[in-house]
């Protein structure tokens, strides 16, 4: 399923909040207020009566706003439910005004639809979009009252199941609280996991035969060794697994029916609905783990798609078209105009920009929407070389002056900095693009007597499994801060302009559970109870350095390695190689066998 990986949320327990930062305690009464009205603000949501089926808990381990915004959280919701005898009930983390009434009164989570425990059910499945979140599934842990780790379960409780983008990417950070991982597209794995669980096997035979199943991982049948530095260096396999579980996905993207099923104000897209046109991206951008978890790229036909966005549309409602790169999609003008013939509006996220028509901008213009995102990723031209973003100064220049004329009220406008050999001109070169763009904007915005915001939304590099960049470090926190004031001092300056960073200690805990091994799991407890990470790391006796900052050798065993995503461990490499020398790729071409995805 489509999923954003820009950002994440940190969730830490109210309790364990700094006394002036705490939030006041919500009454129950007032609890179960909210959980209703919820309910009765949904539409399109039928829940199933309790009766003796394979009873599956979907949870997200975030709020309902987050979980309820995830468009692969719906489907999965919905194509559980559609299954013959199988119902599906959703657990969410908690507001954090809830947080302390839960344990003033020592409440258990129940099921949002009709309040029943977690281990009432057969199965557990967390759905895992965003690797921060791991941390909340201490505190769902506690508040539901099961046990958080496999060794601590016996065949009594429900099979716990994760999947989702970080189950493709690296499972291992979680492995010791999971029986089983999804390592693959829903539409594919969903039905031959729920007719195992179906026929209600014993725990232990039900791991062993999905084990042997293509697309689901086990952690039981693996065991990973390190040496006396604390270094990964083999991985012990027990049969019947594979000593590698392939990357599982849906060939032809008509079949998919992936969309917002679930209509809810008290979500980040309102009533919108969601629909997704395209899997995948062709662009090769190098630090992406989106791209990549999700090639090969695949996009739907008008007519299929259209099928199910038209019977559904009514006059004066909006479609958000969903995909790694929409303004790529290439029915976008067709499907959007019969959306407007129909009287709908059509929203999209962000633009492309060497792909972006005026066409397209007229139409989300006149569809009401205000602010458009566009992602340069890297100020300077040799960065934007270095990620394979195949974008010029000149492009961008041309884009933001295109959304001004047009009429675009506010721009926001995506970077990465700590990108691999960035350097002190690299910055330079960031900061006169961004007062460049003012201008122009500022040019463009005349003719209408008003001036909207530019937000310059800055995030630390990451680096991600399944990339070119997995070998990286990400670099240090002090470097980067470093960096942030420097735009800062320079953005201030500039009026209308306003920039955005994510915490650098949430982008340093995102990069060691992204790329982390399985002894990772043991600081998550010490993190949900207040400890910081360097605290929690050296209580642990794990190198926090070492696992985050520091680059991988080729030859050096990858923590992810038992996940095959299809794209050849060489490619990457020499992908890294191209990087650093500044060489660019082109984007995939149809029957392309390069990455070996497509083979």
């Amino acid at each position: 399923m489509y999923n954003s990986l820009r950002s994440g949320t940190l969730v830490v327990p109210v309790s364990f909040l700094p006394e002036q930062t705490k939030i006041m305690a919500l009454s129950v009464e007032e609890m179960r207020r909210r959980r209703q009205q919820r309910l009765d603000d949904e539409t399109g949501c039928s829940p199933h009566p309790w009766r003796d089926q394979l009873k599956v808990a979907l949870v997200y381990p975030n709020h309902y706003y987050h979980a309820m915004s995830n468009l692969g959280f719906q489907a999965v919701y919905q194509a559980i439910n559609s299954a013959q005898g199988c119902l599906c009930e959703r657990f969410f983390l908690p507001e954090h005004d809830e947080l302390d009434s839960y344990r003033h009164n020592r409440l258990p989570l129940l099921s949002f639809e009709t309040q029943h425990a977690l281990d009432d059910f057969d199965v557990v499945a967390y759905s895992l979009s965003f690797e921060n979140d791991y941390v909340n599934l201490v505190t769902l842990s506690e508040l539901s009252r099961f046990p958080l780790r496999r060794d601590e379960r016996g065949g009594d409780y429900p099979l716990v199941v994760a999947g989702g983008i970080c189950a493709m990417l690296n499972p291992e950070p979680i492995a010791e609280y999971i029986d089983l991982f999804v390592v693959g597209e829903a539409e594919v794995l969903l039905s031959p996991l729920l007719n195992v669980l179906k026929s209600r096997p014993q725990h232990d035979d039900a791991l062993a035969q999905l084990a042997a199943t293509p697309g689901f991982y086990v952690p039981r049948y693996y065991q990973p060794g390190y040496d006396d530095h604390g270094a990964l260096v083999r991985m012990d396999v027990m049969p019947p697994a594979p000593t590698r579980v392939r990357r599982q996905w849906l060939a032809d993207l008509n079949q998919s029916d992936c969309r917002s099923y679930v209509g809810t104000p008290h979500t980040a897209f309102g009533t919108m609905h969601l629909h997704e046109v395209s899997r995948g991206c062709s662009r090769g951008c190098r630090f992406c783990a989106t791209g990549f978890a999700y090639l090969p790229p695949r996009e739907k036909q008008p007519q299929p798609l259209l099928e199910q966005i038209l019977p559904r549309l009514h006059e004066g409602e909006t479609a958000g078209l969903v995909g790694a790169a929409v303004s790529d999609y290439s029915h976008l003008n067709v499907v959007s105009r019969a959306i407007r013939d129909q009287g709908g509006d059509v929203s999209v996220a962000s633009l492309r920009i060497d792909t972006m028509t005026r066409e397209q901008v007229i139409t989300l213009r006149e569809g009401g929407q205000k602010t458009l995102a566009l992602a340069p990723e890297a100020g300077s031209q040799r960065l934007r070389d270095l990620i394979n973003k195949h974008l010029s100064h000149q492009q961008i220049v041309d884009a933001v002056q295109l959304l001004a004329t047009e009429g675009i009220l506010n721009l926001k406008l995506y970077f990465l900095i700590g990108l691999p050999d960035e350097n002190s001109d690299d910055m330079a070169a960031f900061v006169d693009l961004v007062t460049q763009l003012r201008q122009v904007w500022i040019e463009g915005q005349k003719p209408y007597g008003r001036l909207g915001t530019i937000t310059i939304s800055v995030n630390p590099f990451v680096p991600k499994p399944g990339t070119p960049f997995q070998w990286c470090g990400m670099e240090s926190l002090p470097s980067l801060k470093k960096k942030i004031a420097l735009l800062r001092k320079a953005v201030n300056r500039l009026s209308n302009v306003q920039l955005q960073s994510e915490s650098l200690r949430s982008a340093q805990l995102q990069a060691l559970l992204a790329c982390g091994d399985r002894r990772v799991g043991d600081l998550l407890p010490l993190l949900a109870a207040g400890d910081n990470l360097k605290t929690a790391c050296r209580n642990v006796g794990l190198d926090l350095d070492g696992l985050v900052h520091r680059d991988r050798k080729r030859d050096d065993l990858l923590p992810w390695a038992v996940i095959d995503s299809g794209v050849n461990s060489d490619y990457l490499w020499d992908d890294y190689q191209r990087a650093l020398q500044g060489r660019l790729v082109p984007p995939c071409a149809m029957s392309c066998t390069r990455c070996g995805v497509c083979q």
